[in-house]
């Protein structure tokens, strides 16, 4: 799953507020600027992000741990596109797809999508990489190629020999995390990423902020607005994380896999419904079985050598985030099942050397074990996802095996020691007086120290508690479906509750991730009115359902997909 905590200038931030906050980003003064902000300057963007001459990008610098705003420094990558209509401008639309570890660094060329074009007269477009994500300070917890091995497999019941292998996997990746990060891994962490938002909102010349967030990019965005309330201008949330404190995150994740077993079911229901086209059979169970015997050919022997169990599921996984997805994977089916290869190729086939898919699985792991406290115990993990597989087997143990590196998670204070004991080391090995060793033992023993003091006084730190008072707040606007896998409706609901005067607008009957200026017109007119007018519906609003997929239509619509707000799609 994904998800997050920030910190800002609540105007009433008490010290219990604040004392509930994940470890890694504590502040003197909540009310105080985070560190030094220095306008943005934007040029030519560097090659590697593959953005046209329209789009400029600047780089953004930001403490790496806001306690010690004038410590260690990280910078962020950013990326504009101009308001398209100057006339008409309104200022900034900050963007976060979510994950946590997805970039937004592309989300400039939205503008020239027909249902963004609007948006695009009146804002200026304007995405980054959160830290650890891309070239901001990337985080990688193990080698690309290791990652990227396949085929892998997927056994929805696995046997005891293989939850021990996973088991080992999980606690070497947390290791890995650990010495590749060193001490600076507790501070990728979503406080620090919704700071990094607001250092972003003044460097932009912003007083206040006009910000999308989908999926994960709504928890932070939400830890933001009860922290920073004064500094809103408008917030659209879509695609909500339950913000409960107590979900956050391995109840939330428990709670994502009985939600992808619902939407795999609608989508089973639909390929049934399309006999004619598919021959799959007319029924939901004979659907299964057809997928159920592609698990087992691609077991036996996996498709080019590379597709196996694990890349199948991955790619199956899709039809629980978009619809669009839903004509292209059943095609891919019905043409394996029929001894043609080449669209399950085309769609499930591993490309890449593996270095982005690692790197974001890597920000995903570090932001979610270091937001909140995980079950330590296998026991725990093993006894609660036994008995939710019963009902749920799709993706529970895959979800299980994505977030067990958080059962084996460092703790700050133990990473300070080996900081620390680092730094001795390269001390010893140094000419004395003066040398840059001397400076590194220096913050090193700060370090320890200070993690030491804050642990005493505060203990291990949860969530925080996201909630604004009565007028606090804008009104903001939240968007949902109700049949969304990834983020599941009740969390919308919750997060209404937790930010008074919040209008909510729902796609019944629907499960695409990330509903925003896509295919329903009512779901559109609700944000339009928003952004470019500042309109809230009432409390709550519903929309009928998008149309459903159409048998054979063009990858055209799944492509698109790809570039909505939606969070990083899971499978390792």
């Amino acid at each position: 799953m994904r998800a997050l905590a920030l910190y800002g200038a609540l105007g009433s931030l008490v010290l219990s507020g604040l004392a509930s906050a994940p470890a890694g980003g504590a502040v003197r003064d909540p009310a105080a600027p985070p560190a030094p902000v220095h306008p943005l300057t934007f040029g030519r963007c560097a090659a590697v992000e593959h953005l046209p001459p329209s789009v400029e990008c600047g780089t953004l610098t930001v403490p790496l741990d806001y306690a010690r705003p004038n410590g260690k420094k990280i910078k962020l990558t950013v990326s504009r596109a101009r308001a398209t209509a100057p006339r008409e401008r309104q200022g900034a639309l900050v963007f976060n797809p979510g994950g946590p570890g997805a970039s937004s660094m592309q989300f400039p060329l939205y503008g020239t999508l027909p249902t963004w074009h609007r948006a695009a007269r009146a804002y200026d477009f304007v995405g980054y990489a959160p830290r650890g994500v891309g070239r901001s300070a990337p985080l990688s917890c193990q080698d690309p190629k290791e990652f990227a091995q396949a085929p892998t497999d997927s056994p929805r019941h696995p046997s005891e020999a293989f939850k021990r292998q996973k088991v080992a996997e999980a606690r070497a990746y947390a290791r890995g995390c650990a010495q590749r990060a060193g001490a600076d891994l507790p501070f990728y962490n979503s406080v620090n990423n919704a700071r990094d938002l607001d250092m972003l909102r003044a460097a932009l010349g912003e007083k206040k902020l006009t910000f999308m967030g989908a999926s994960y990019g709504t928890y932070f965005g939400a830890v933001y607005a009860t922290l920073f309330p004064g500094h809103v201008r408008r917030m659209i949330f879509d695609s909500v994380v339950n913000p409960e404190p107590r979900q956050i995150w391995y109840r939330n994740n428990l709670d994502q896999s009985t939600a992808f077993e619902r939407r795999w079911h609608d989508w089973l229901r639909w390929v049934a419904k399309h006999h004619a086209t598919y021959h799959l059979g007319t029924t939901e169970q004979a659907v299964q079985r057809a997928y159920d015997g592609a698990l087992e050919r691609v077991r036996r022997k996996p498709v080019n050598g590379r597709i196996g169990p694990g890349q199948l599921q991955s790619a199956f996984l899709k039809t629980g985030y978009n619809d669009a997805f839903w004509p292209m994977r059943a095609e891919a089916l019905a043409k394996f099942s029929r001894g043609d290869a080449r669209p399950l190729i085309a769609q499930a086939m591993p490309g890449g050397d593996g270095r982005a898919e690692e790197n974001a699985n890597a920000v995903y792991t570090a932001v979610e074990c270091n937001d909140a406290a995980w079950p330590r115990s296998w026991r725990t993990w093993d006894r609660d996802n036994t008995a939710l597989a019963r009902t749920a087997p799709f993706e529970t143990w895959d979800n299980v095996w994505m977030n067990l590196p958080c059962a084996f998670w460092p703790d700050r204070r133990e990473l300070a020691a080996h900081d620390l004991a680092d730094a001795v080391r390269h001390t010893a090995h140094r000419a004395p007086g003066g040398s840059p060793a001397a400076g590194e033992l220096a913050d090193a023993s700060r370090r320890a120290a200070a993690t030491d003091l804050d642990d005493a006084l505060h203990g291990q730190r949860g969530p925080l508690d996201v909630r604004t008072e009565p007028g606090a707040l804008p009104p903001v606007l939240l968007l949902a479906a109700e049949r969304d896998a990834a983020t599941p409706y009740p969390g919308a609901l919750e997060l209404q509750r937790r930010l008074a005067g919040s209008s909510l607008v729902t796609e019944r009957g629907a499960g695409t991730h990330g509903i925003a200026l896509g295919d329903n017109a009512c779901v559109n007119k609700y944000v339009e009115a928003y952004l470019l007018h500042g309109k809230v519906p009432g409390h709550r609003v519903y929309c009928a359902p998008r149309a459903e997929p159409v048998p054979g239509q063009s990858p055209q619509r799944a492509r698109q997909a790809l570039v909505q707000p939606v969070k990083g799609m899971k499978g390792k």
